[in-house]
């Protein structure tokens, strides 16, 4: 296999884990979409697309 082929199913892999981990734990996931745009994934597969509110930390 090639090294893009390779590196693709490691990104697929780590992020199945990430999902099983936010259920075990009760909590959700942050990930970028295809078109941009930042979201939360919660374990009960609600989305909730980000806004610039939620990136502010003070």
């Amino acid at each position: 296999m090639n090294r893009t082929h390779d590196l693709g199913k490691l990104i697929k892999l780590t992020g199945d884990r990430a999902k099983l981990d936010a259920k075990a734990n009760d909590t959700y996931i942050v990930y970028k979409t295809r078109d941009g745009a930042f979201v939360k994934e919660y374990s009960n597969g609600e989305i909730v697309r980000m806004n610039d509110q939620d990136f502010q930390h003070e």
